[in-house]
């Protein structure tokens, strides 16, 4: 597990984006990518860059269970918004929200069997989450519909006009599908992630604290701020 620390946005996103171009550059094919406010600054470099995706394919974590595609709060309206209008793939696939949930969750395993990922991006909950697999989701997991923890539905609150417009489920990518990419980026950035930070690369591998697996994948890298980072040994960071 790498561990580069930055000032923070936009020197982390600016070190995800040649992560992802570099891939691009190698003959990747397929780019796992995930939603929320880590990756946009990334996006955002991608939008605007000369970076083809056009013969590549694209695979979302998640989307919520209930929210249309052109829901402002669905996770097809973010990956329209902050990369796929600018820069097509030749297919993208997303979690149909408003698809029989046990058909869909199915439907994408497939999707996933057939498209090996070679790059998977991925923010970080406060409870450790991956994806939206919340604490005690086993590792062996494909893809399901995870109901939300509090905490998760709290802190996503802030992006709808209440609580309570807040989906109490998803579909979401396994443990398993998560870990079967064959190079993964995490981004955090923000203080609040901090303890789980630590957790996650100190703390023992277990289901309490989902992204801590990810000391088992063979070729992570985390890309962090001095905040978010503030709570780890100085022997495991390297300063960017």
């Amino acid at each position: 597990m790498k561990i580069l620390v930055t000032d923070g946005n936009p020197s982390g996103s600016k070190i995800a984006y040649q992560i992802i171009r570099d891939e691009v550059d190698k003959g990747s094919k397929v780019f796992g990518f995930a939603t929320g406010i880590a990756p946009e600054e990334t996006y955002r470099l991608l939008r605007e860059s000369d970076v083809d995706f056009s013969d590549r394919i694209s695979i979302n974590l998640d989307e919520y269970v209930g929210l249309a595609d052109d829901h402002v709060q669905s996770y097809h309206y973010f990956m329209n918004k902050h990369l796929f209008n600018a820069k097509p793939f030749a297919k993208s696939y997303i979690p149909d929200g408003l698809a029989d949930p046990e058909v869909e969750v199915k439907r994408y395993d497939k999707i996933l069997e057939k498209n090996p990922i070679d790059l998977q991006i991925l923010g970080l909950g406060v409870d450790g989450h991956i994806a939206f697999n919340e604490p005690g989701t086993p590792f062996d997991s494909t893809t399901h519909v995870s109901y939300l923890d509090e905490s998760t539905i709290k802190f996503n609150s802030q992006l709808f006009n209440s609580i309570d417009e807040v989906p109490r489920s998803a579909i979401t990518m396994g443990i398993k599908s998560i870990m079967d990419a064959k190079k993964i980026i995490l981004l955090a950035f923000y203080e609040s992630k901090a303890e789980a930070i630590y957790e996650m690369v100190m703390g023992p591998v277990s289901k309490d604290l989902p992204a801590s697996i990810l000391q088992n994948h063979p070729d992570t890298t985390l890309i962090l701020s001095k905040e978010s980072a503030k709570l780890l040994p100085e022997d495991k960071k390297t300063y960017m």
